[in-house]
């Protein structure tokens, strides 16, 4: 029930106390590169990715997401992602999704009970950042497709459900108001 925030330079993740201080939550110095977005699942696991290179060698993908229990044990439960960034977990906490920015896809995994990621498979071929699910399951994220920057809402498989035009590119987005329908977004 406390808010956590990823330091990516400093490798740590921290959790909010009640009195508004941040305090060290695990001790994540152990992973490597970059940490840069989190997402918990129902079960209370953390998943956090990083390993974020701007300019990877030919073929290289650093990108890894580790997973971090309850009880603070840190693992790393899949790596080779190209430039990882927004992730979000279905409803029934049976699936990851992640959005492979310099992959241009959004790839899925299957949450097994410890927490390991498994079955890895495209989710949709699109160019994503900051990502969010939506009730149908559907994911929402900035992107570029035909006229330029926009929000896209994609189904798993690939397909367009809805495009929101943007002014300048978008960074990510989330959902949220009283009925759990309006979109924000970061650009």
């Amino acid at each position: 029930g406390r808010l956590l925030v990823v330091a990516g330079q400093e490798q740590r993740l921290l959790r909010q106390e009640a009195d508004g201080s941040l305090v060290d939550h695990v001790d994540l110095s152990g992973l490597p590169g970059n940490l840069n977005e989190i997402v918990v699942d129902g079960r209370g696991t953390i998943y956090v990715n990083g390993g974020n290179d701007f300019y990877p060698d030919e073929g290289v993908a650093p990108g890894f997401i580790a997973a971090i229990t309850s009880d603070g044990v840190v693992r790393q439960v899949a790596d080779e992602l190209a430039f990882p960034n927004g992730m979000a977990v279905t409803e029934d906490n049976s699936t990851l999704i992640i959005a492979e920015s310099f992959a241009g896809k959004l790839t899925a995994f299957d949450i097994s009970d410890d927490g390991s990621l498994e079955n890895r498979r495209t989710f949709a071929e699109v160019m994503a950042d900051g990502i969010c699910m939506d009730a149908d399951g559907a994911v929402w994220t900035p992107s570029w497709y035909e006229n330029g920057p926009c929000c896209l809402r994609v189904a798993d498989g690939g397909e367009v459900l809805d495009r929101i035009p943007l002014g300048q590119a978008g960074f990510a987005c989330a959902l949220g108001g009283p009925d759990g329908r309006t979109l924000a977004m970061l650009s």
